[in-house]
C-alpha cells in the first residue's frame, strides 16, 4: 500500500503468459499526454509490484521516454530512498511493547487475520507487533511473495533503467513524507483499513488478476470500482490523504512545469490519474488540453 492500494493478489501466475505475454492479444496501459505552446507533459498510471514477463510498455511512454528532458517519479528510485523507506516504516510502524495487533482488533477480525496469515505464509508473530498500517502493508507483501509478483519488476524500476542520462529525475515526494501519509493515519482509520484488506485477501482471491487485466485493458471504471472505491468507503480519511490531498499537490506542481517549457514523462499510481479527483481531470479543469481516456 505504498502509494496506492491496487487489490490483494491471487495464485495467477500460471495464468499471466498466456493473458499478458502471448501473441499480442492485449492491449497496452493507456498513457494520458497534455500540450502546451512550448510543453508536453505524459502521463502514465504504474502498477508498483508486477509478476515477471509482463509486456505492459506502450509505445507512447517509450517514445516520451527517449525524448524527455525530466522524468518525475513519486519518490526517488535509489537505493538510498529505499533504505531510509525501511528505516522509517521499522521507527514509526512498532508498537509499544505492551500491546498487539490481535488485542487492537475486534475478535472476529483477529480471527480472521489468522486465517489470512496462514494462506498468504506471514509470520503471525510478527504481525502481532506492527501497528495496523505497517500490518497492511506486510500482508500485501506476503501475497505479492506467494504468487511471485516483486517490486523488482514493478513499473517504475523498469522506467528509471530507460531513462536517458540527458534527463533530470525528479520526484513528488520523499520516503518521510510517505511514511507519514500512513503513519499518520488514526488508529480507527488504520484499523478501518487493514480489514478492508483481510476481507479482500480472503473474499476476493482473483482481485490481482481482475485489476491487472483492467490496467492493461485501460479499463478505467474498473479500475475505480475494485481499486479506489473500497478504501474511499472502508476509510475516507486514508482515501483523502493517500489520494486526493496527493492529487492535488501533484497538479499544483505539474502546473508550475507547464508554464516552463521541454518535455516531461510522469510516472505514478495508475489510481492518480483515473476519475474526477485524478490528475488528468484536474489538468483540464485548469484548461489544458489532455489527450487520453
Amino acid at each position: 500500500m505504498k502509494t496506492l492500494r491496487l487489490g490483494l493478489l491471487a495464485p495467477i501466475v500460471g495464468l499471466l503468459a498466456g493473458l499478458f505475454v502471448a501473441g499480442g492479444a492485449w492491449a497496452r496501459p493507456p498513457v494520458w499526454i497534455v500540450r502546451d505552446k512550448d510543453s508536453e507533459l505524459v502521463l502514465f498510471g504504474s502498477v508498483h509490484i508486477l509478476p515477471p514477463g509482463m509486456d505492459w510498455r506502450p509505445p507512447a511512454l517509450a517514445k516520451a521516454l527517449t525524448d524527455a528532458d525530466d522524468v518525475w517519479f513519486e519518490l526517488p528510485i535509489d537505493p538510498a530512498t529505499e533504505a531510509e523507506t525501511a528505516r522509517l516504516a521499522a521507527e514509526r510502524g512498532m508498537l509499544a511493547p505492551d500491546q498487539s495487533l490481535f488485542k487492537l482488533l475486534p475478535p472476529a477480525e483477529a480471527r480472521r487475520l489468522v486465517r489470512v496469515a496462514g494462506k498468504y505464509d506471514a509470520d503471525l508473530g510478527v504481525l502481532d507487533r506492527l501497528k495496523p498500517w505497517l500490518a497492511d502493508i506486510a500482508l500485501s507483501a506476503a501475497a505479492y511473495k506467494k504468487v511471485g509478483a516483486d517490486g523488482q519488476d514493478g513499473v517504475e524500476r523498469a522506467v528509471a533503467a530507460s531513462v536517458p542520462p540527458t534527463a533530470q529525475r525528479r520526484a513528488f515526494e520523499t520516503a518521510r513524507a510517505q511514511i507519514e501519509i500512513l503513519a499518520g493515519a488514526s488508529q480507527a482509520e488504520q484499523l478501518a483499513s487493514l480489514s478492508q484488506t483481510l476481507q479482500e485477501m480472503e473474499e476476493k482471491p482473483d482481485e490481482y488478476e481482475r485489476l491487472l487485466r483492467a490496467w492493461m485493458a485501460g479499463d478505467l471504471k474498473a479500475l475505480d470500482a475494485e481499486a479506489l472505491a473500497p478504501l474511499r468507503k472502508a476509510s475516507p480519511a486514508i482515501f483523502r490523504r493517500l489520494v486526493t490531498d496527493r492529487n492535488v499537490s501533484w497538479t499544483r506542481t505539474l502546473d508550475e512545469r507547464l508554464k516552463g517549457h521541454g518535455k516531461t514523462v510522469v510516472v505514478v499510481g495508475m489510481g492518480h490519474l483515473i476519475g474526477p479527483d485524478g490528475v488528468p481531470a484536474r489538468l483540464r479543469a485548469l484548461g489544458y488540453q489532455v489527450e487520453g481516456p
